[in-house]
């Protein structure tokens, strides 16, 4: 790897131009920055992370990626579409980023060496989040580490079947909700909440022995850490803005 930036950690932010449901989301202003800079702002803050890239097919994204100081990789047009997986983008741009001048790669010679993977659409998460899911999985030697956010009211156990006539039946299983009616009898339950994905160098490229599938990427051992309701905010389309918006405005509020 002579001459080339070997690194323990990269961190992928992934930016494409299209969105069906927020056009330009990764762009568009949120508490007057473009969504997407708070995203890069938060991997080039991380203690754990060595080199930043930016995985866009948007000129604007790649810009402002490179005025901020990270590493602009130009993403090609099969892994930008609505059907493109995630792991998929990301060894395409690590690929990419071995051809670049100066070429920054992964050191192939640290079995902790992992990437963290960054969504540009979400504008808002804790400060430390990408450190702490680097720090567990270099401490356990897990296969990833994802964030995950309480289920709160919308608890596995409070969900059900509408039939066309308005009959509500249970998700699963023979007693509607599961027999409990107060939210502080629910057992904790947590869902992905985008802020922070970090997979090892193996897992990513599939070393692992997984079964072919969508989470493959993931490993064998999949790990998560908590965030608190409301930490994260993923940009999917209006609302979703204006809590970010209200989020970032009281951050920065003396």
């Amino acid at each position: 790897m002579s001459g080339t930036q070997a690194c323990r950690t990269i961190a992928v932010t992934l930016a494409r131009a299209g969105s069906k449901r927020l056009p330009g989301k990764n762009t568009t202003l949120v508490a007057a920055r473009p969504c997407v800079a708070w995203t890069i702002e938060a991997a080039l803050a991380a203690r754990t992370v060595d080199a930043v890239l930016v995985s866009s097919d948007s000129q604007e994204v790649l810009a402002i990626g490179r005025e901020m100081g990270a590493t602009p990789v130009e993403r090609e047009a099969e892994h930008a579409s609505d059907t493109a997986t995630v792991d998929d983008a990301v060894r395409a741009c690590l690929r990419r980023a071995e051809r670049l001048e100066p070429p920054i790669a992964l050191d192939e010679r640290d079995p902790s060496a992992c990437v963290v993977i960054l969504y540009g659409n979400v504008p808002v998460r804790p400060s430390g989040l990408i450190d702490r899911a680097v720090e567990l999985l270099r401490r356990t030697g897990c296969s990833s580490v994802q964030s995950y956010a309480p289920a709160g009211k919308f608890h596995p156990w409070w969900q059900a079947r509408l039939s066309d006539d308005g009959r509500v039946t249970p998700w699963e299983g023979e007693r509607l909700f599961n027999g409990v009616y107060r939210r502080q009898e629910l057992p904790p339950s947590f869902v992905p909440d985008g802020g922070v994905l970090v997979v090892s160098r193996r897992a990513l490229l599939l070393e692992e022995g997984v079964a072919p599938g969508p989470h493959a990427f993931l490993g064998r051992d999949h790990r998560g850490v908590a965030t608190e309701p409301g930490e994260v905010v993923d940009i999917d389309d209006a609302i979703d803005h204006a809590l970010a918006e209200a989020a970032l405005t009281r951050r920065r509020a003396p």
